[in-house]
């Protein structure tokens, strides 16, 4: 049986703040930086699978609940 914990995994966030967007308009943006309009279009057109899918579909909840300050300390320290 897996152990789920709840919550966003630390590394997920660091993601959100060190990963580009591979493809599209917003290619080659670090995700954190894709404007909420652009994740709520994606969202009403479905999220690509796999781990980018999971990625998108984490900052669409963060920005959509105002959560964006959880990722403020880890891009600075990020690009120290």
């Amino acid at each position: 049986m897996a152990n789920h914990t709840s919550g966003i995994q630390p590394e997920i966030l660091t993601a959100l703040v060190t990963m580009r967007m591979p493809y599209g308009k917003y290619k080659g943006y670090i995700l954190s930086d894709i404007p909420e309009y652009y994740l709520v279009w994606m969202y009403q057109k479905g999220f690509p699978q796999g781990k980018l899918g999971m990625m998108l579909h984490t900052l669409y909840e963060i920005k959509l609940n105002g959560l964006e300050f959880l990722l403020k300390p880890l891009r600075k320290e990020t690009f120290r």
